[in-house]
């Protein structure tokens, strides 16, 4: 996206940051599971506070930063997507329906001419 020829070198400190943001969330998830007598707002909230949590140290290391401006790259591609219309969608789904039948009948067709040639012609069971 910006720029693929970049080399990437990831220190220790980065990997420990990338662990420590996994752990993170792991412990919002089991956060979840060990509050389950607890009001259900207090659970997302465990959730939420380890996905933030993890998020924030990902943010710090050197992939974490390359992840989040993919990210950004990504959303800013999927907005520049021309989305065909509602007649082009549909025209395109008939399209798609009609090959469907098409093959079907060819394949049905194909089945029962070896299913003659098989069992009539070469074995004579006149099924």
């Amino acid at each position: 996206m910006a720029n693929p020829n970049v080399e990437t070198v990831t220190s220790g400190a980065d990997r420990a940051k990338v662990a420590l943001a996994a752990a993170l969330v792991i412990a919002g998830l089991v956060g979840f599971y060990a509050l389950s007598q607890q009001p259900m707002i207090a659970r997302i909230g465990a959730i939420l506070g380890g996905l933030l949590a993890g998020a924030a140290v990902a943010w710090t290391s050197g992939p974490g930063q390359r992840f989040f401006a993919f990210s950004k790259d990504s959303w800013n591609e999927t907005r520049r997507v021309v989305w065909p219309d509602r007649k082009e969608t549909t025209q395109v789904t008939l399209i798609v329906f009609a090959f469907v039948v098409a093959m079907a009948i060819l394949l049905w067709l194909v089945d029962k001419s070896l299913e003659w040639v098989l069992y009539d012609l070469i074995l004579g069971w006149k099924g």
